[in-house]
């Protein structure tokens, strides 16, 4: 997908876990959003937008402008809903249903939920592939429901009876830098994001057992970005900042630097 730079050397240290708020349920479809407005409800949205590849911007930003209309008409157009760019019920009740080939920051959420029910084994990764499904099989049956290992309302209502706290994990990492403009790169990241297009995004490869992707990374040096890739280059405490200019991305070099993930 993209080219990589350079190989990153050093040693690693991990850091205290800190232990952050709740996580609650996804609130979109409580009320109606549209174009215009902004509230956190909308990042949780954008969220979603990005796991099922819909959202074309790196992060969630929690405006509801042109960008996350033209999103949301996509999922309607592909569930024969209203297309109408206004979330509501219907729209966001498609939305929140989680299933196979979904990647990002409500599958992270997900996996969390499953883990503390125990029906989940090894790390989250925010990746929905068949490890993942057969955790929400495993799930329904236990708690009789129609075991699809698709994650839909009745499932993540059951699942959410438990709390679950957020992680901050603190390391410090091997770090390098890779572009988007160069031959042969598609520039589309594995949630979908595309990097030629929206140039100034904060985005990094991970390997997703030590970072999920959709995670938020705050990147000593680089700022805070999101778990957007992964890369055959990237194992274990490494991590590939993007950079948009061939120049910035050689200038970034090789090094170790200390990072904050939420999951």
């Amino acid at each position: 997908m993209f080219k990589k730079l350079n190989i990153a050397l050093g040693g690693l240290l991990i850091g205290s876990a800190i232990v952050s708020p709740i996580i609650g349920e996804a609130s979109i479809g409580d009320q109606t959003v549209k174009r215009g407005m902004s509230s956190n409800d909308i990042k949780e949205l954008q969220e979603y937008l990005i796991a099922k590849n819909a959202f074309p911007y790196t992060k969630a930003t929690g405006y509801f402008g042109p960008i996350t209309e033209k999103s949301v008409k996509e999922i309607q157009k592909k569930y024969h809903l209203k297309k109408d760019g206004i979330v509501g019920k219907a729209t966001a009740g498609k939305l929140k249903v989680l299933h196979n080939g979904d990647a990002g920051r409500p599958v992270t959420k997900l996996q969390n939920l499953l883990k503390a029910w125990n029906a989940f084994e090894g790390s989250p990764d925010g990746i929905y592939g068949g490890s993942t499904a057969n955790a929400v099989k495993r799930f329904q049956k236990k708690n009789g429901l129609q075991a699809d290992g698709i994650a839909g309302s009745r499932t993540m209502a059951m699942l959410n009876k438990k709390q679950v706290r957020q992680k901050v994990k603190e390391m410090t990492v091997n770090s390098t830098a890779y572009t988007a403009n160069c031959k042969g790169c598609s520039g589309i990241t594995k949630v979908g994001m595309d990097l030629k297009k929206y140039s100034k995004g904060k985005v990094i490869a991970v390997d997703p057992k030590i970072i999920p992707l959709g995670s938020v990374v705050d990147v000593e040096g680089y700022g805070k970005a999101v778990a957007g890739d992964i890369g055959g280059a990237i194992n274990g405490k490494e991590i590939d900042v993007f950079k948009s200019g061939l120049g910035d991305a050689m200038d970034w070099g090789r090094k170790p630097v200390k990072i904050k993930v939420y999951e």
